[in-house]
């Protein structure tokens, strides 16, 4: 029977033809598979084209003409490749890809970061209006950089500042290094090791914008397997997801200058924020695109409520 169900799907496989014809497969897989979207997509079709063409070295936004062009042997092993260890691995797209797109921009990625995915890009993207204006930025601070995509988009939403890109792990500054040289940032972005604040005594910014850990011990057991192919020191913050995010409270006013902003992301650990700070005036933005749990918070009012951190 095992050997019959085989020989089916080898018949099933041969019979494709185009690159229209792999990517419907290829979803109709996912979806068998009941495979987990995040990383970049939110359906099994979309993901299926991102790996199709990567595999043939084709853009993602390729012309749908030439979706119904037929593939080469070799062509359909390596797209064959690629769908299956999506499939047996569980390995998010942008792994396999090594490409993620974030505020518009695309950036090198692999196991060593998270994949970019922040609703932050689309504050950028806004040039962070009405809290924040560009001739009132001269120094920017991306805490828990990753990647680099957040200190590399504020670089190019502020091109008059200087960005300091921070992260406690050496292996993730080596992603943000690569995409600071390929966005040409090498002057104006600096990737500093640092444990939050430690590193960064005599510095002062005008903005501060991190996207830390904030996933809770239980939340982080509970979640697809395809988040559990990321970096765990990206994703993980102690019993309520706070570990880091308290910390940056009670250090970053004496990091902000008069006037200066701190943004943050702790998504699904603001009710617990807000529990353990119940009289901090948070304040929430709002995403047209989606996404929730960043706060505002402005130098004097971290000032001010300093003592409750």
């Amino acid at each position: 029977m095992l050997f019959f169900g085989h020989l089916v799907m080898q018949q099933d496989i041969e019979s494709l033809q185009t690159i229209r014809d792999f990517v419907r497969w290829g979803a109709s897989r996912f979806n068998e598979k009941g495979l987990f979207y995040g990383h970049g997509t939110d359906n099994a079709l979309d993901e299926a084209a991102v790996l199709v063409l990567s595999a043939l070295f084709l853009p993602s936004d390729l012309n749908a003409t030439y979706l119904d062009s037929h593939v080469t042997p070799s062509e359909r092993g390596k797209i064959l490749a690629i769908l299956s260890q999506r499939i047996d691995e569980r390995v998010p797209a942008a792994y396999l890809t090594n490409e993620a797109l974030f505020a518009g921009l695309k950036f090198y990625v692999d196991e060593r970061v998270l994949v970019p995915r922040s609703p932050i890009a689309e504050l950028i993207e806004n040039g962070f209006a009405p809290w924040v204006s560009e001739d009132s930025v001269g120094r920017v601070l991306d805490l828990c950089t990753g990647s680099g995509c957040i200190a590399v988009a504020c670089a190019y939403c502020f091109p008059d500042a200087s960005v300091d890109a921070v992260d406690v792990s050496p292996k993730a500054l080596d992603i943000a290094r690569i995409n600071i040289e390929r966005h040409g940032m090498t002057e104006r972005i600096e990737p500093i090791l640092s444990d939050l604040f430690n590193g960064l005594r005599g510095r002062r910014y005008d903005l501060i914008v991190s996207n830390p850990p904030y996933v809770s011990l239980d939340e982080y057991s509970g979640l697809p397997v395809e988040y559990h192919r990321e970096p765990i020191l990206g994703l993980e913050a102690g019993v309520d997801g706070l570990d880091l995010v308290s910390r940056i409270l009670t250090q970053s006013v004496d990091f902000l200058e008069p006037g200066g902003v701190l943004i943050v992301e702790v998504g699904s650990s603001a009710e617990a924020l807000i529990a353990r700070y119940p009289d901090v005036p948070f304040m929430w933005l709002d995403f047209e695109r989606g996404g929730d749990g960043v706060f505002l918070l402005t130098a004097e009012e971290l000032s001010e409520y300093r003592l409750l951190f």
